[in-house]
C-alpha cells in the first residue's frame, strides 16, 4: 500500500501524529481514540503494512514507533507537484488534487490487476 493511502484515514493520521513524539504502547494508542481496540489494531496493521510504523514486543506489551522513511519518500514524490512560487495548499490544481488523482490511479490499477484486466487504460 502506498503510504498516502494509509494516511487517507483521519484515525491513522492521528496515530502517526501521536507516534511522531516517540514510541507508544498499543494500549495507550487505543485509549486515545473513541473506537474499539480491534479497530485500532486494524489501523495499526494498515500503517505497518504501508511501512509507516514498526512494532516490537516488550513483555506483554506491543510498542509502536513511527518509521519516517516512507514519509521522506512521499515528500520527495510530492516535491514535483510543488509550485516554484507560493500557492494555496488547497484548491483546483493543488498538490492535494495531484495526490488524490495519483491515489485513484493506484486503486484503479490494483482493481484491474486483481480482476486480470490487461487494458492499459485501467491503470491510468
Amino acid at each position: 500500500m502506498f503510504p498516502a493511502e494509509a494516511l487517507a484515514d483521519p484515525v491513522r493520521r492521528a496515530i502517526v501524529e501521536r507516534l511522531a513524539d516517540g514510541e507508544v504502547g498499543a494500549g495507550e494508542i487505543a485509549a486515545d481514540f473513541p473506537v474499539s481496540r480491534p479497530a485500532i489494531s486494524r489501523h495499526l496493521r494498515v500503517l505497518r503494512e504501508a511501512g509507516l510504523v514498526t512494532s516490537r514486543v516488550a513483555g506483554q506489551h506491543r510498542i509502536y514507533a513511527l518509521d519516517r522513511r516512507p514519509l521522506a519518500e512521499l515528500d520527495a514524490w510530492l516535491e514535483r507537484f510543488r509550485p516554484l512560487t507560493s500557492a494555496p495548499i488547497a484548491g483546483p490544481g493543488s498538490r492535494l488534487d495531484a495526490l488524490d488523482t495519483e491515489m485513484h490511479r493506484g486503486r484503479r490499477a490494483r482493481r484491474a490487476a486483481e480482476n486480470g484486466d490487461s487494458d492499459e487504460h485501467a491503470a491510468g
